[in-house]
């Protein structure tokens, strides 16, 4: 069963919200309350610790029983049983998509058996390592553990072990992602190379930026009198041949699948880094938190599904309301990397101008996703937020206690984390002045939950996952592929031999220009 090709733009939903919006022109949400006494009650989730509020947004009873037809004519129930029946639903690559499988303990299939075979490798091997059974070449304990991957073999466990710093062991974690040899070299100055193991992540072992920096690290480990290197590299990878060829002990190097994509990974071996970081008994209650979730997303109805919510109200701004960008705006430092991961999720996910018939669309698809973490980010950005000329619907990430007990500290970030959703939808003024009124009516989502840990950390990313996913199915395009990324890599490959020869081919005017600039430095 493939996933459906219909043209949202055709359905009567989608012609019947056209209309909606126009009535809706210049309503105030604040109004919409008084109007409707059970609003919040409509307007909100409660799912195990967490608690969505959505009744801060520019929508009425009509406006979401619309979307709700939308999911029913756009097919929605019968895709999400695509994703988890793991159909491939990833056509242009021909591949399932079972990122939800890596998170999912009572999978009774072969590939489940595989998965949880590769988690108890993770737990032991995680145990080994902060027990002191492995060591280095020079029988010395493991101190740091260095990550080299890129894009989500980056982004993934990095968030992921900065958001759950509370709980770190006693290992300490750097990530190397980009191909910039000065930032390597930085990490390189902090480490003892006998203590350290390196934890090499790519798919394909081709990725020209992880590899490079691999092989320099190689070189490291050798000119520093290492004689086994392989007892401080670990692979994540899926090519097991070329891993062992570059010098990798097969026993220590850990499977990826063609049906994970790399944004998607970190449920995974490529979690590797998190297990250890955190633990192996906190690494799976995030897997679990994250399953929650899932399960939630698979069997809710849709006026009560988080995910569904969410994204119906993305699309709503962004193809109704011309809104180009939402932000999210953790209220957590724990949390600061949140905004560059879902960058990635969302943007390479659905930033996509092809639908699913090969068709260009004549609709706006993904949105721009940014953001960063409060109070931080009142001091920065929220200016344009409260008084700028855009809309920009924001989702608010917050907790109810703190980490560490400092319940001062955190009853005033969370009094700035709830002004902050009532200044932006009801405005107000401080004073006679123009440029001291707020015309408010600006839209936000409130996610609420208990406190940063490992399951509330699962539950929100794979809330997003899933919102990236029913964004996709209504507006009709694929979503787990990235073709976009290769074009770039591909012109990277030809210009690299051409500096590095020093001998400049036929291109345009400006690039000719700038590898002239660059070779005769």
């Amino acid at each position: 069963m493939s996933l459906s090709k219909i043209n949202p733009t055709k359905t009567k939903a989608w012609k019947a919200l056209l209309k909606k919006k126009l009535e809706l022109d210049g309503a105030k949400i604040i109004d919409l309350f008084d109007s409707t006494n059970d609003r919040l009650k409509k307007f909100s989730i409660n799912f195990d610790n967490l608690f969505l509020d959505f009744s801060k947004n520019i929508i009425d009873d009509k406006t979401f029983a619309l979307l709700l037809e939308l999911c029913e004519e756009c097919e929605l129930e019968k895709n999400i049983k695509c994703l988890f029946n793991g159909n491939k639903i990833n056509e242009t690559e021909n591949r399932s998509v079972l990122h939800t499988a890596l998170r999912d303990f009572d999978l009774n299939t072969e590939i489940g058996d595989e998965l949880s075979s590769d988690r108890e490798k993770i737990k032991k091997f995680t145990e080994d390592i902060l027990s002191g059974v492995i060591k280095g070449s020079t029988n010395k304990k493991i101190t740091d553990i260095v990550n080299v991957g890129i894009g989500g073999s980056d982004l993934g466990p990095n968030m992921v072990v900065e958001s759950l710093k509370f709980y770190e062991t006693d290992l300490t974690c750097h990530f190397v992602s980009n191909v910039d040899g000065d930032h390597l070299s930085e990490i390189l100055k902090k480490i003892n190379p006998e203590t350290t193991i390196f934890i090499i992540v790519s798919k394909t072992f081709t990725t020209q930026e992880t590899l490079t920096n691999a092989k320099q690290i190689k070189d490291f480990l050798i000119s520093r009198s290492i004689e086994d290197v392989s007892k401080h590299f670990i692979g994540v990878t899926s090519n097991i041949k070329s891993a062992v060829e570059f010098g990798f002990d097969k026993e220590n190097i850990f499977n990826m699948y063609d049906f994970v994509g790399g944004r998607f990974s970190v449920w995974g071996s490529v979690g590797l880094s998190v297990s250890l970081a955190v633990g192996y008994e906190n690494f799976e209650k995030f897997l679990k938190g994250a399953n929650k979730m899932d399960e939630h997303f698979r069997v809710s109805s849709f006026d009560k599904n988080i995910p569904v919510c969410l994204a119906l109200i993305s699309i709503w701004y962004n193809n109704f309301m011309n809104c180009e960008t939402e932000a999210v705006l953790p209220y957590s430092e724990y949390l600061k990397f949140i905004p560059n991961y879902l960058q990635q999720m969302f943007m390479e996910s659905n930033g996509k101008c092809i639908d699913r018939s090969s068709r260009k669309v004549d609709y706006q698809t993904g949105t721009i996703v940014w953001g960063g973490t409060g109070t931080n980010s009142q001091h920065a950005f929220f200016q344009l937020l409260h008084q700028g000329t855009k809309i920009i619907p924001c989702d608010f990430i917050g907790f109810k206690s703190s980490l560490h007990g400092n319940n001062e500290a955190h009853n005033k970030l969370m009094s700035n984390f709830i002004a902050q959703t009532q200044a932006l939808m009801i405005g107000g003024s401080m004073g006679d002045s123009p440029f001291r009124k707020f015309e408010g009516n600006n839209p936000s989502n409130t996610i609420l939950l208990d406190k940063v840990s490992p399951e509330s950390l699962g539950m929100i990313l794979s809330m997003y996952e899933h919102k990236v996913f029913v964004q996709g199915i209504i507006l009709n395009i694929f979503s787990f592929d990235q073709w976009g990324v290769e074009l770039g890599k591909s012109l990277a490959n030809t210009l690299l031999t051409e500096i590095e020869s020093k001998n400049i081919l036929d291109h345009d005017p400006s690039t000719e220009n700038l590898l002239d600039k660059l070779i005769n430095k």
